[in-house]
């Protein structure tokens, strides 16, 4: 691991992304550092007439500073041997985060999320939401009460694609590779179990031989078990991180990935709301 960006806003909830952070780089034995971006968001509305007084100072500059500082000073008291890098930014927080990411290969951008719904920040708000979509690096959402860092068990929406196999990589530089990887797949053309059965030993080797992994295990969930098309996908989604007590979930970007077909379905919204684990958003260049 090289380093980690962090978007923080001095919340609850940037603190608990900055927590669970800091013991992902502890427990990853890795060089011990990560960036907060702080982004002025709304600063351009503060002062409209500060051309007519360059000398103006608009005072939530100095909050944030003062802010900044003492995030810096509590992350040194928790995790002494972390060093910590402010970055200060004023705009629009995806454009901002995709210009510090451009300036350097990250491993993650790790952040924060509203409360127990999970990701419902990330989806509801429309900067984050864009940071995940077109980011080049890895995002990693992690929900309010997720500030404990786990992986034992990590599952990934498989559709069977090569994109999948670059996003474990990422999780892999992440995460190592001692954990078990639980891949779950939703029978949305409810095909003969068989045949997904005879399917999913094939992936295996091939995950196998492309990442090391080798503790893994697979779940199916029949999309004609729910009632509600439009919540089909979304609900066998978390009723298999439910079953399966999955740690954090691993989302491919890919065109042709789960996560399309949700965005795609109209249902993101609704997933968002539910998903309660560290979910990453690993970002493919992979076509299929």
């Amino acid at each position: 691991m090289k380093k980690i960006l962090i978007p923080v806003d001095f919340s609850e909830y940037s603190q608990c992304a900055v927590d669970y952070a800091c013991q992902l780089i502890i427990a990853n034995e890795s060089q011990q550092e990560l960036d907060l971006v702080h982004v002025f968001t709304n600063q351009s509305n503060l002062y409209v007439n500060r051309q007519l007084s360059p000398d103006l100072v608009d005072p939530q500059v100095e909050i944030s500073k003062k802010e900044m500082k003492k995030l810096k000073e509590i992350i040194h008291i928790k995790y002494p041997n972390i060093v910590c890098h402010e970055i200060f930014k004023s705009g629009n927080l995806f454009e901002e985060v995709s210009k510090v990411t451009a300036t350097f290969a990250y491993d993650a951008v790790i952040m924060g999320t509203k409360g127990t719904s999970g990701l419902e920040a990330i989806f509801l708000g429309s900067n984050t939401y864009d940071v995940i979509l077109n980011t080049k690096t890895p995002v990693f959402g992690i929900p309010k009460n997720s500030d404990k860092f786990k992986k034992d068990r990590i599952g990934l929406l498989c559709n069977f694609k090569i994109a999948e196999l670059e996003a474990l990589q990422q999780a892999i530089k992440l995460f190592g590779k001692d954990f078990e990887l639980i891949l779950i797949h939703v029978n949305k053309e409810d095909k003969d179990i068989k045949a997904i059965d005879a399917q999913f030993k094939q992936w295996i080797d091939e995950i196998i031989a492309q990442t090391g992994i080798d503790n893994i295990s697979y779940t199916v969930k029949a999309q004609v078990l729910y009632n509600h098309v439009v919540e089909n996908i979304s609900h066998a989604i978390n009723n298999a991180l439910i079953d399966e007590q999955i740690d954090i979930m691993l989302v491919t970007k890919s065109r042709k990935s789960f996560f399309r077909q949700i965005v795609g379905e109209n249902i993101v919204r609704k997933l968002a709301y539910q998903m309660t684990v560290p979910t990453l958003f690993a970002r493919v260049h992979a076509k299929s």
